[in-house]
């Protein structure tokens, strides 16, 4: 997500003026119960906060839900829009009404029914449990539920390869969901 916003096409129209990141050595993020519990190298933990840091871009990867946190974001990083995408908090109504565009969550479903029966902090895993041939992903806006937030977008469908796993749908994933949010974006903020 934040490559496709600083590289992609809407990357001289917005400023992403700061990045909230998981530290997934924390318990707060729930490691044990996401993405962070597959096998994955060492530097991905960071590659968030690598990519922030290498653009100058302030970047958060304590709890959110915290005197400090609330500073940083409403008095500094002051955002007009948040997208959050595998992270690994639950945001509160203070943080989630304070952008004027929305707050903004990217989620693994499927494309049957919204709210999804997908909700949670390990949807691929569920969506492969089940069978499914595909997915989608949703760009709902973060409210007080759980994954309930209303619906903005699906993205188009990606396919789930037989014996693809968690790790392997996050990455091929991924570029679809940032392009997902950036025309959702683009549509937010108009003409260039």
């Amino acid at each position: 997500m934040l490559h496709e916003l600083l590289h992609g096409d809407l990357a001289g129209r917005v400023c992403v003026v700061g990045v909230a990141t998981d530290d997934p050595t924390q318990s707060f993020v729930s490691p044990t119960k996401r993405v962070w519990q597959y096998p994955h190298e060492p530097s991905e933990r960071t590659m968030v906060a690598r990519l922030a840091a290498e653009h100058g871009i302030e970047c958060w990867s304590g709890r959110v839900k915290t005197p400090a946190f609330y500073a940083r974001f409403e008095q500094h990083w002051r955002p007009d829009v948040a997208i959050m995408a595998t992270f690994g908090q639950r945001i509160d109504a203070r943080l989630y009404s304070f952008p004027r565009l929305g707050f903004f969550n990217l989620h693994p479903c499927k494309d049957d029914d919204w709210p999804s029966h997908y909700v949670g902090g390990n949807p691929f895993q569920r969506l492969i449990d089940d069978g499914s041939d595909y997915c989608v992903i949703a760009m709902h806006q973060v409210d007080d539920g759980f994954d309930t937030g209303a619906l903005r977008a699906f993205s188009e469908r990606i396919p789930i390869p037989a014996g693809a796993g968690v790790v392997e749908m996050h990455k091929c994933s991924s570029p679809i969901a940032a392009r997902l949010a950036a025309r959702e974006l683009a549509t937010m903020t108009g003409p260039a």
